[in-house]
């Protein structure tokens, strides 16, 4: 399931592995949400991942060894961690419902610099702050050229759109929770709780979902397509993700999260039609273009000539 190499490439190709199967997990969701409710969809993707990783905690040495959670941490993994990762999902799904997939996989991709312009202390130097008024206008930019077009089209798809913005800035919510979290669990702890909470919080409302709209259709395509999500989406491709983050830096893992609105075009484009336009590749290269420059050590890398110094 996990790869031990240490081997840069070895790594590297287990991250693009894990790429691609989450563009195959974001179009999957896709057909899902028009065919099930998606508060119901998410619920029941992440108890059963959630449960999974469990598992795998509790009988394997897959994910690490196991950490036992006090009452106080498991209040915060509830009303912390696996709310926040819920009212995300939520946002997420509703945005898939109305709008493309790899638009939304494009949005969920500017959240790192929303994370850096969240990061109070990053315009203490003037450095910081260069690098930071430059990667938000570059996302900015790539917002607009990807938001513009909703607003004047008849599909009606600017919902999805503004949902998929919010999701993004929730995205960064629940990662910053992680963060607090990550003092007492790793990683893989910390999502296995977090998405079996998650998916707690999001079943009722789901099921609200279905008494409202009556049964969602239990066909054996939409059935594999779900456990694709669950399994695949939701396991193996955080099985990979989290262990090149035990053998590389966070900022060089991070920035394959560029590649995933890539893979999800393309998954798109050859199982659902969905045009490759020239607008969302130009967003995505603004976005892109962003987000290397948020992650990037720019100091370390080019001297301080470059950059600019008190």
């Amino acid at each position: 399931m996990r790869p031990t190499q240490r081997n840069p490439w070895a790594i590297a190709a287990s991250l693009l592995l894990a790429v691609f199967l989450w563009g195959g997990n974001n179009t999957g969701i896709k057909v899902l949400v028009h065919s099930w409710p998606p508060l119901w969809v998410g619920g029941t993707r992440f108890i059963c991942a959630g449960l999974l990783m469990l598992a795998l905690l509790r009988w394997t040495r897959w994910l690490g060894p196991q950490s036992v959670c006090s009452e106080e941490l498991k209040r915060q993994l509830w009303w912390q961690g696996g709310l926040s990762l819920a009212v995300y999902i939520a946002f997420f799904n509703w945005a898939l419902h109305f709008t493309a997939a790899s638009h939304v996989a494009l949005y969920l991709g500017a959240s790192p610099v929303w994370a850096l312009l969240w990061e109070g202390r990053a315009g203490q130097e003037r450095g910081e702050l260069f690098k930071r008024t430059a990667a938000a206008l570059l996302a900015l930019l790539g917002v607009v050229t990807l938001f513009w077009p909703a607003l004047h089209s008849q599909s009606g798809t600017w919902p999805g759109e503004l949902l998929a913005l919010c999701g993004s800035v929730l995205w960064v919510v629940y990662g910053r929770q992680c963060r607090k979290l990550s003092h007492a669990l790793s990683g893989a702890e910390i999502s296995a709780h977090t998405m079996f909470r998650a998916g707690a919080l999001l079943l009722p409302l789901g099921l609200v979902e279905i008494g409202g709209s009556g049964l969602p259709a239990w066909d054996s395509r939409l059935l594999l397509i779900q456990l694709y999500c669950i399994a695949v989406g939701g396991v193996i491709a955080f099985c990979l993700w989290n262990n090149a983050l035990q053998h590389w830096k966070t900022s060089e893992v991070y920035l394959f999260n560029n590649l995933i609105p890539a893979s999800t075009m393309l998954w798109a484009h050859f199982c659902l039609g969905e045009p490759m336009t020239p607008t969302f590749w130009l967003a995505m290269a603004l976005i892109a273009g962003g987000v290397t420059i948020s992650q990037t050590h720019w100091r370390k890398l080019l001297g301080n000539f470059w950059l600019p110094t008190e």
